[in-house]
């Protein structure tokens, strides 16, 4: 079984986030943190991630942000835009989200984590 590489894109002011990063450190794996508030992430790198939820990019924005109610509420945007308006606005993205090899969940809730860690 090869050991495959757990990044977690994490946001420190998320108390959901830390519970994530938390439920990671119980594992003992050697886990990649990426913190994409800090350090946002390239149109590439976004729409890799999204890849890998397997979801829409519009599914991946916190809707409860005062940025999203404010900015975006009420528009319709096309995936790209979906994308370009998260690399902006970094605080849009749900978090945690974790990945292992080619697979990635939002860690909400946290036992989806622990579902892609033991599989």
């Amino acid at each position: 079984m090869s050991e495959e590489k757990i990044q977690i894109y994490h946001n420190a002011k998320c108390s959901k986030s830390r519970e994530g990063m938390c439920m990671l450190e119980s594992f003992g794996d050697e886990v990649e943190i990426i913190e994409y508030t800090k350090h946002p992430l390239t149109e590439e790198q976004l729409s890799t991630l999204i890849v890998k939820l397997g979801i829409k990019p519009r599914q991946l924005v916190r809707t409860k942000e005062e940025i999203y109610k404010t900015k975006f509420a009420d528009r319709k945007m096309t995936p790209k835009q979906w994308i370009k308006a998260m690399i902006k606005y970094p605080e849009l993205m749900e978090r945690p989200i974790v990945v292992k090899g080619n697979r990635a969940v939002i860690g909400r809730p946290a036992i989806l984590i622990t579902e892609l860690i033991q599989s």
